[in-house]
């Protein structure tokens, strides 16, 4: 899952394996944390301007909330633009810093995001 993002963003790629080096114990890494750590380095590009594979970036996410099974498709929701609009904050969770790259099922993901934290029980639904 993750290999098409060391070549969408090869500066990941560190973060990734100090990641592995943490969850070695692990048959699998937690796939969630993983993808907190993506966007952890997705807010630090953004902190420093550093944008310019944040369009790679953001297309192999989309075949994750469009193609990807029901974990892979809650896990891009929850572990990646849960943890983005977290990370970046502000009444409006930081939706403007991003969503210039968000794929059309990663912004409707985002959006549902939203809703749910404005108190819409059921956003998440499919």
């Amino acid at each position: 899952m993750f290999d098409p993002i060391f070549s969408a963003d090869p500066s990941f790629r560190p973060r990734w394996v100090a990641f592995t080096a943490e969850w070695s114990d692990e048959a699998e890494p937690p796939l969630y944390l993983a993808l907190a750590e993506l966007a952890r380095h997705v807010v630090e590009c953004l902190n420093a301007q550093r944008t310019e594979n944040l369009d790679a970036i953001f297309a192999v996410v989309e075949p994750w909330h469009a193609d990807g099974d029901a974990y892979v498709r809650e896990a891009a929701t929850i572990g990646m633009l849960e943890s983005l609009q977290n990370l970046l904050g502000g009444d409006d969770r930081g939706g403007s810093a991003v969503e210039a790259w968000l794929g059309p099922e990663s912004k409707r993901w985002w959006d549902k995001l939203d809703r749910f934290w404005a108190g819409n029980s059921d956003a998440l639904s499919c």
